[in-house]
């Protein structure tokens, strides 16, 4: 009697990649998350920031300048907050820029940065070389941040920003604040930029070159 032929057993499993690079991802995630959590813990007191007592109009254009520079030196983390709130009531209140700036930030997670080296795009049937996906995603940046309403929102939420922070600066006498007490500029949200995307994002990166 012949025995029965064996049936090929494919392992579903092995084949299916995450789309990602998960370790990576988390653990920008975590990163992040903790790169926000120890800037919110280093910002000043907000009533410190509104003393009414402490603030008076500046003489001079460079008396004013010099006061901006050291007020935020000290008001860092504030100011950069304010920035921050300002940046998301103006994408809120843009509901659209607010859906195209989450997608374009999306693309570049999912598609570039914590894709799996070993897992190519592929849409309608069509591979796309890591460098096709970067340049389609720079062009598409370019696009939307330059000829849509995303970056006049963005501008916008910026230059108002900055105007409160600069004002604030300019008025805020800085005579009664610890100035050399500061931490280094590289603590707090700042951090982020060389930490959280250097530690995370760029092991992904770099086995894309």
């Amino acid at each position: 009697m012949a025995a029965a032929p064996t049936l090929p057993i494919s392992n579903a499993s092995s084949e299916s990649q995450p789309p990602i690079a998960t370790p990576a991802f988390r653990a920008f995630l975590s990163r992040l998350s903790t790169s926000v959590r120890s800037g919110l813990a280093q910002r000043r007191p907000w009533l410190e920031l509104v003393d009414r007592s402490a603030f008076n109009r500046p003489d001079t254009i460079a008396e004013a300048a010099s006061r901006i520079r050291k007020n935020f030196n000290y008001f860092r983390v504030n100011y950069i907050s304010l920035i921050s709130l300002s940046l998301a009531f103006s994408l809120l209140s843009h509901p659209f820029s607010l859906l195209v700036l989450l997608s374009l930030l999306a693309a570049w997670l999912f598609l570039y940065l914590f894709r799996a080296s070993d897992q190519p795009l592929v849409v309608g049937g069509r591979t796309f070389s890591d460098r096709e996906v970067l340049g389609i995603l720079v062009v598409s940046t370019i696009v939307v941040v330059f000829l849509t309403s995303v970056g006049s929102v963005l501008i916008s939420a910026l230059l108002v920003g900055l105007a409160v922070v600069c004002t604030h600066g300019a008025f805020r006498m800085p005579e009664d604040l610890f100035l050399d007490e500061q931490e280094p500029s590289s603590t707090g949200f700042m951090s982020f930029l060389g930490g959280a995307a250097s530690s995370a994002a760029a092991p992904a990166v770099a086995a894309r070159v």
